[in-house]
């Protein structure tokens, strides 16, 4: 087995980010597997050099220690290239050349406009457009994202699952979350891209991950039909809460493990406020 914790380096590592990097060392040394380490950090506009180190740094003062060399995403962008090409290929994506207010505004016309569980799906006001006004977009120098065809998925893989080890067996639903960006403009690739790859790439068998990313498996199955890679066995973990009963982000500072080392806390202190936080999180869900 081996698994993989696979932070951003755009914030201080919190409580949140412990439970899951303990959670996917557990469960590969209970099967006798390995652990990795992997950071997402393909949206440089975002990241902040010093939170690699401190992040390392963070993960063994609470002994949570993985192999070296760590892989950085944005060292892989000729291979995310390559993916976007053979998607291209497939049919499986479309240019797309709206801005957010334009989308904004094309969903405010549509009565009852199509939902997902991340909001307000694309309106698809791109995916009609012809070759000529395409060339002609982009000959007048605009550049466009790359759009998931979610119909033509649905349609070539009608039948895809991912088995949860939380949730059981999970019928694929390529409409779910719309037709999605794949390939921002800016950087040329999406997660979703991403993290199929380096998965594949890496041989990463058991995927842990929170359950807030459940839909985006959705997508990922069928990214890797397409791609020709193997089905992982999916593990989508609980989410430690922070007080106010959301899940931690960036903004939590007072739960971020440096601030705890800064308040003199002890490795076990801090695992022990995980533990608490990790069983309030469990009983939530259950009731």
């Amino acid at each position: 087995m081996l698994t993989r914790f696979a932070p951003s380096p755009t914030g201080f590592l919190h409580l949140g980010h412990v439970y899951a990097a303990q959670f996917a060392q557990t469960l590969a040394a209970q099967h006798g597997g390995r652990s990795l380490l992997r950071f997402e950090d393909i949206d440089t506009s975002r990241i902040r050099p010093h939170f690699y180190e401190q992040i390392i740094e963070d993960l063994n003062y609470l002994d949570l220690h993985f192999p070296t060399p760590h892989l950085r995403q944005s060292d892989q962008t000729l291979a995310y290239e390559n993916v976007l090409t053979q998607l291209q290929g497939q049919g499986l994506v479309y240019p797309c050349f709206c801005s957010r207010k334009q989308i904004e505004h094309e969903i405010s016309r549509i009565t009852n406009a199509p939902h997902g569980p991340e909001g307000a799906l694309y309106p698809g006001t791109c995916k009609s457009l012809t070759d000529a006004e395409i060339t002609q977009k982009k000959q007048q120098g605009e550049i466009p994202s790359w759009r998931f065809d979610s119909h033509k998925a649905a349609a070539l893989f009608p039948n895809l699952s991912f088995h949860d080890s939380f949730l059981g067996e999970q019928a694929v639903q390529p409409l779910l979350l719309g037709d999605i960006i794949l390939a921002r403009k800016d950087i040329g690739t999406s997660y979703h891209i991403a993290v199929v790859h380096d998965d594949y790439q890496q041989g990463i068998t058991d995927i842990t991950r929170g359950r807030d990313l459940l839909p985006s498996t959705h997508i990922h199955r069928v990214l890797q039909a397409a791609l020709g890679y193997p089905e992982p066995t999916y593990h989508h973990h609980p989410l430690v809460l922070g007080h106010d009963g959301h899940r931690l982000a960036k903004r939590h500072d007072d739960l971020s493990i440096l601030f705890m080392r800064k308040q003199g806390m002890t490795r076990e202190a801090i695992f022990q406020q995980l533990s608490e936080a990790s069983l309030s999180d469990f009983r939530k869900r259950c009731s």
